[in-house]
């Protein structure tokens, strides 16, 4: 027993315990003392590559806020515009476009494939002039404040593998979510909150799931996993003292709590035996800083209208928009926003109009909030999708009505903020809509950037689990210099 204990304490990974020691919540008292050799990166080098809370340079976005829009909504019906396919309305895909590329089981077996434009009209927006679908009028109101990119791809072409990858920088579950890294990497500006948080709302298309495993902190500590917030009585699960214990008794377990923790922690060794008391901690700050986030008394009747009436009903995607504001205002470095409801594979005309209602108000309306607080030099949003949708009619093709199936060489996301450039269009698809021939930018591309407006080297952000250094952007991604202002 006593060497099955001494073999655990020296594997204990210094480089983990020291770095999870100096990210305590709102310090990084404890980032001088790490040793560089733990943290040389892949290259061996002497230097340290990362101390937890310290930026690589200078950052231009303290925060971001992720409005992913779960189900990948078709760029043909919204920000990228194809007469083309309108002009051949019911012909089929011309082989040499589609090439050799893998289809889904759904439409892998038609004996034709249908080209479809877009039921809904496109306009030009702001002197940027970018073509926005009518479904989305209040986006099209900011088109100057956005930066929509239209060239984006992935490999993954289902569901669960395009939604992990982007989350998590891998297709496989059990990595740490894009939140996690950033909170390992900076912690939180607010010791009463965490520094990831996530928040879910459904549209009244048909959805697909979302799962914990994309909040997950992975082979981080636990400390960084995303805490999610719900639209009941308790938005935060399991946050409230018992009944007939006040904060004063809470007080008194918790100090006693972690006497028994320190010496559990000597004896073994443990580093997560350390990160449950910071979750202690954390959630008996939380018990008084929660009411106040999800109070929206105080906030104005243009405010109120800004974001619509949905944004007083908790758990709706404008009520939640209205809270992620809160929350990156207090100081939450990511926020993470999922809304389910996109998988148009049939019934688009109608389905995708319905989403684009649910989500076009509030969208636009976090980022003009934001900007005249004066926070949206400093807060990143990001709006987009797993994947895109193909420009061919997934079954029958009829006028009203038509579906799309799974697309992942080519869509379209938008960002504004924290130091992304206004009012441009980024990349561009051929005149099909199927296959990008400017500006291609991947998925780790797309991380790569997040963390350089975030102060983060993507290559130096690193974590060693089981043997190998890991990061989010794996072996690659490059950041996309041409949307930084």
């Amino acid at each position: 027993m006593e060497k099955d204990i001494l073999e655990h304490r020296l594997n204990i990974n210094r480089r983990r315990f020291l770095s999870r020691l100096s990210m305590g919540i709102g310090s990084i008292a404890l980032g001088s003392l790490l040793i560089p050799d733990l943290f040389s990166g892949s290259g061996g080098e002497s230097e340290a590559d990362f101390i937890a809370g310290i930026p690589n340079f200078a950052p231009k976005a303290k925060r971001v806020i992720y409005l992913f829009q779960d189900g990948a909504p078709s760029q043909l019906e919204s920000f990228d515009y194809k007469p083309k396919l309108r002009e051949m309305m019911g012909q089929d895909l011309p082989a040499s476009v589609r090439g050799t590329q893998i289809l889904t089981g759904m439409t892998a077996n038609q004996a034709h494939f249908p080209l479809v434009g877009s039921f809904y009209d496109f306009k030009q927006y702001g002197e940027s002039r970018a073509w926005i679908s009518d479904m989305f009028p209040h986006i099209g109101a900011i088109a100057d404040d956005i930066c929509i990119i239209r060239s984006m791809y992935t490999e993954a072409i289902n569901h669960d593998p395009a939604l992990t990858f982007f989350q998590t920088g891998a297709q496989q579950g059990n990595r740490p979510s894009m939140g996690s890294w950033v909170s390992y990497g900076l912690g939180s500006e607010n010791k009463n909150l965490p520094a990831f948080t996530v928040l879910l709302s459904k549209g009244k298309g048909n959805g697909q799931g979302v799962y914990s495993k994309l909040w997950s902190n992975g082979f981080l500590d636990s400390i960084h996993q995303g805490v999610q917030f719900s639209s009941g009585e308790n938005p935060v699960l399991y946050l409230n003292d018992q009944s007939g214990i006040d904060r004063r008794e809470r007080r008194k377990m918790l100090d006693k709590l972690a006497e028994l923790n320190e010496i559990s922690y000597k004896e073994f060794g443990d580093p997560e035996i350390s990160a449950k008391v910071q979750q202690y901690e954390m959630a008996y700050r939380m018990q008084s800083a929660v009411p106040e986030i999800m109070d929206v008394s105080k906030e104005s009747d243009d405010i109120i209208k800004m974001y619509g009436p949905d944004c007083l009903v908790p758990g709706t995607y404008a009520a939640n928009c209205l809270l992620a504001r809160k929350l990156s205002e207090s100081g939450v470095r990511f926020v993470q926003l999922y809304h389910q409801g996109w998988d148009q594979h049939n019934n688009l005309p109608q389905e995708m109009a319905g989403q684009a209602k649910d989500v076009d108000q509030a969208s636009a309306a976090l980022v003009t909030d934001l900007k005249q607080r004066g926070l949206l030099d400093e807060t990143l949003v990001i709006w987009g999708g797993e994947f895109g949708r193909t420009n061919y009619s997934q079954g029958k093709l009829e006028k009203a009505n038509y579906g799309r199936d799974h697309h992942p060489r080519c869509f379209s996301i938008w960002m504004a903020g924290g130091g992304i450039k206004p009012g441009i269009v980024y990349g561009e698809s051929d005149e099909f809509g199927y296959n990008i021939v400017k500006d291609p930018v991947h998925v780790h591309d797309f991380h790569a950037t997040i963390l350089n407006q975030l102060g983060l080297d993507h290559t130096k952000l690193t974590f060693k689990s089981q043997g190998r250094r890991y990061r989010l952007t794996d072996v690659a991604g490059k950041v996309v210099k041409g949307i930084i202002s």
